[in-house]
């Protein structure tokens, strides 16, 4: 059986379970911890993405929806994966605003309490600086703040409680985000779920276009947005004068780029969201 473990909570489940909603898959049998639903031939298993990585790093699951930190804890990071845009975050080492220490290196000899022993260790070790990790299951900042550790090493979304707890970001780590990780002999069994997962993450990123323009315009319209390959032209009933074009474009290019199709003489734009894009 193909194995795929979900989170059972939090923000990362929900942007997954939308995810594979947008992908085409049946969501409605996904209820949380320990839940599982078997979909197209895929048995899909809910639970932490701690559980789920170290599973995975077993053999016993196919593949996971999980995180950049969580892969590199648990030594992942070299398997075929894919970054999924979403749920972002940075791991950063974090220590007290009134600490006169400013750089890694100085905090050599200290203590640093984090929920990612592992990549800590490895971390400080790359950079030849000697620290006692401790690992902790429970909120960092508090430990740093009263003077327990020296510097903490956890992920910062909006960085605001590390500022509730008076602690400043020393060095950022690594960029994080959600990423789906699979085994390396696993690329047929998930060859229709990484087609699909892509082209819903790509259409995320693109918008249909379709508008009137002069004939004689068309080279300026390519030069502005050259589309998937080049723009379908249509002709317009009863009008020489116009042609309609349509065309994929990326989303951000669309708006910054209103202003130029009105300038080649662009009328009757339409942009509609896309559900699908392989290119």
């Amino acid at each position: 059986m193909t194995r795929v473990a979900l989170p059972s909570r939090g923000r990362l489940r929900d942007e997954v379970i939308t995810l594979l909603d947008h992908a085409g898959f049946s969501v409605s049998a996904f209820r949380g911890a320990d839940a599982r639903a078997t979909i197209e031939g895929i048995e899909f298993i809910e639970m932490r993405p701690r559980d789920a990585a170290a599973w995975l790093a077993a053999g016993r699951l196919t593949a996971a929806f999980i995180s950049t930190d969580i892969a590199m804890e648990f030594e992942l990071d070299g398997w075929p994966y894919a970054d999924l845009g979403f749920a972002k975050s940075d791991l950063v080492l974090a220590a007290r605003d009134d600490d006169e220490r400013r750089e890694a290196p100085e905090f050599a000899g200290g203590v640093v309490a984090t929920h990612m022993p592992a990549v800590t260790r490895r971390w400080f070790a790359e950079r030849s600086i000697d620290v006692t990790v401790v690992p902790m299951g429970g909120a960092l900042e508090g430990v740093c703040a009263a003077g327990l550790a020296d510097a903490i090493v956890d992920l910062r979304e909006t960085g605001a409680s590390l500022v509730r707890n008076r602690l400043r970001v020393v060095e950022e780590m690594q960029a994080c985000q959600a990423r789906f990780v699979r085994t390396v002999e696993s690329g047929s069994e998930l060859a229709d779920l990484e087609l699909r997962i892509g082209a819903a993450l790509d259409a995320r990123q693109r918008q249909y276009l379709l508008l009137h323009l002069p004939p004689e315009r068309l080279d300026d319209l390519t030069a502005l947005f050259h589309g998937l390959a080049a723009p379908t032209v249509l002709p317009l009933s009863e009008r020489d004068d116009l042609v309609a074009a349509h065309l994929v474009v990326e989303r951000s290019d669309l708006w910054a780029k209103l202003g130029a199709l009105r300038d080649i003489g662009a009328t009757g734009i339409v942009a509609l969201p896309t559900d699908a894009v392989l290119p």
